[in-house]
Parts: C-alpha cells; sequence; structure tokens
C-alpha cells in the first residue's frame, strides 16, 4: 500500500435483501470493485430479510466471503441494517441498498470528509439506471408551515466545497462507524421502509454532527425495485406518510409540534379528502397508534442530547446549513 492509502479508514459495507437475488448478481462485483481500488481493509455484511428467492443460496455458493446474516423473521429495513451496524467492526459503515451499483472509483472523493472530526457521514450523486438523469443531490432543510421539507435539491458550482445536505440517503450512506453505534443506527418505529435515513440525518445535525454531499462521486439506482415487492401501491403510501408524521413527531419542539398536528388536522386531512387520497387517513390512523413508540424515540433523543451536551433545535439546523452556504453559487434542482 501506498502511504495514502495506509492513512484511508477501513470500510464496512452493510447491505440488507429482500428477495434481492438478481439485484446482487448485478451491482455486487461493482461493489468490490469500488472497495479493491481503494487499496484499504474492508468487509461486506449482508443481513437476509428472510427471501424466497434464491438469494441466500446464491451468496453462500457464489460469495462465500460475504458476512451473511440470516434473519428468523422479516423484520424490515431498519431493523435489518441495525443488525449488520452493531456488527461492523471497521472505521467507516457504507449503507447500501441491493439496487445500487457503484462507480468503480466511488469512496476516492469521500475519504477526506472524515478528516473532519464533526462529519457524520458523506453520500454521492444518485443517477436514474433507466433513463440516466440524476435522482439525488444534496437537498435543503426547510419548514412549509409547522412542517419539515427537504424536497428541494441543489449542488454548489464550486464542486471542491463541502456541501453540506439535510441528511444521507440510506441508499449509499458511508457514515463514520463509531458515531453510528453510538447512536443506534436507524430508528427502527419506521420499519419496513421509509424515512428512516431522513431522521437519522436529523438526529445527527441536533448532535452536532455534519451530513455532506459529494458531486464527484455517484451510483446508479434502479429506483423502486425493492419496495416493489411489498404487497399494494396505496400501502406503500399509507407507510410512507405514517413515516414522515413519525420523524415530526419525534424532532419538533413541544411549541411547533402543538401547532405542526393542528395543521395536519384541519388541513391535511380535509385536502388528502378532496383528493381522493383515502391512503392518508390509515397513514394517520397508524401515526396514532404509535403514541407510546413516538414518546420512546423522544426520550431517547433527548437522553442523546443530554449525554452530547446540545440542546440544538431543528430551526438551528437549517440556520446552520444556511450560514455554511453563505457566499456560495448555489445550483439549485437535481441537474
Amino acid at each position: 500500500m501506498t502511504k495514502e492509502s495506509n492513512a484511508r479508514k477501513s470500510i464496512t459495507v452493510v447491505i440488507p435483501n429482500y428477495n434481492g437475488r438478481h439485484l446482487l448478481e448485478r451491482n455486487l462485483p461493482s461493489v468490490y470493485e469500488a472497495l479493491n481500488n481503494t487499496k484499504t481493509d474492508f468487509e461486506i455484511i449482508i443481513i437476509d430479510d428472510c427471501s424466497t428467492d434464491s438469494s441466500v443460496a446464491f451468496l453462500q455458493q457464489i460469495y462465500p466471503l460475504v458476512h451473511l446474516v440470516i434473519n428468523a423473521r422479516n423484520q424490515g429495513f431498519s431493523t435489518t441494517c441495525n443488525i449488520g451496524i452493531a456488527i461492523a467492526k471497521k472505521d467507516l459503515i457504507l449503507l447500501l441498498n441491493t439496487d445500487i451499483e457503484l462507480n468503480s472509483d466511488y469512496f476516492e472523493s469521500q475519504f477526506k470528509y472524515f478528516d473532519l472530526p464533526d462529519t457524520f457521514g458523506v453520500m454521492s450523486k444518485i443517477i436514474g439506471a433507466k433513463n440516466g438523469e440524476t435522482q439525488d443531490t444534496a437537498r435543503f432543510l426547510k419548514y412549509s408551515g409547522f412542517k419539515i421539507k427537504t424536497n428541494n435539491f441543489f449542488q454548489i458550482k464550486d464542486e471542491n466545497f463541502l456541501t453540506p445536505t439535510a441528511y444521507l440517503s440510506g441508499a449509499n450512506a458511508l457514515i463514520d462507524a463509531k458515531k453510528l453505534q453510538e447512536i443506534g443506527g436507524f430508528d427502527e418505529i419506521f420499519s419496513p421502509f421509509y424515512c428512516e435515513d431522513f431522521e437519522l440525518g436529523l438526529r445527527a445535525w441536533r448532535l452536532g454532527w455534519k451530513c455532506y454531499y459529494d458531486p464527484k462521486s455517484y451510483c446508479i439506482h434502479d429506483h423502486s425495485s425493492t419496495t416493489k415487492n411489498y404487497r399494494t401501491r396505496n400501502w406503500v403510501k399509507a407507510i410512507f406518510f405514517r413515516n414522515r408524521l413519525l420523524v415530526h413527531a419525534i424532532h419538533l419542539s413541544n411549541t411547533r409540534l402543538v401547532f405542526w398536528f393542528l395543521q395536519i388536522v384541519f388541513i391535511d386531512l380535509l385536502f388528502m379528502w378532496l383528493g381522493l387520497k383515502f391512503y392518508f387517513y390509515k397513514s394517520f390512523g397508524m401515526f396514532l397508534n404509535n403514541i407510546n413508540p413516538i414518546l420512546h424515540s423522544r426520550k431517547k433523543m433527548n437522553e442523546l442530547m443530554i449525554r452530547h451536551h446540545s440542546n440544538t433545535s431543528i430551526d438551528e439546523v437549517i440556520n446552520k446549513m444556511d450560514t455554511m452556504l453563505e457566499g456560495q453559487t448555489i445550483i439549485y434542482g437535481r441537474n
């Protein structure tokens, strides 16, 4: 190894899998190529979440060096990822979906972020497999009324600038392992999937750490090839909106929380009815059934804040990101 590569941190890749044999067959070679190009120590952990296809047999036969964990029952994305996070032994953890293909130099420009002591993690540009369009870049953190919004994408003209982002996509997040393990990985209240990465990013920012977007690295994503394995389209939508509600209930301050709830009850429920989006009522019902887990998650967040001597609110995170972006030429949108 060169002197430079000796200074590079080691990497654990954590991949949750559910009926993704065809995706593993297609994308694992790119993961190995990118890891081998780093010239650093690495391991790959794949947690199979009770697949009914031939995923397990394929991995055992073709990739015997992969650390394969087989769940006894289907547990969903966040819980399955947390199993891998807990047993990871390297300096950095790459949380990776089975439907992601890595660029051969994927890690090359990302190591520098971890020279900074307050870096939580970094993600790359995500490019669609079917049409080549950019799916994900950096995201602003803003309020819309009393709701937290992260759907405004942006990039910085200066590609050498360390660009903050509201959160790291769970599809390809490279994270400081010690920090991730210290805060317990994803909050499992979000099982089976959606918004766990959004909440993790908010947790990191509120604890005084930073999330970054790296425009020089990229991966290719076969969008929705994993969630389409689950039930009906409206059920998936209901889970998504339930989890959006959960994020707010966990992180909003007491005053904002009250006004946010009133906004949901007196505005959103009405407009969803007029728009015939009845799945939102299922989302709201599931949300109300999670009051005790929500209170538990808020308590855990408060305990983390105390442990890290932080009292940072969402408003202060927004101000911090805006301050970091001052003086930069911002390119709005994903392209």
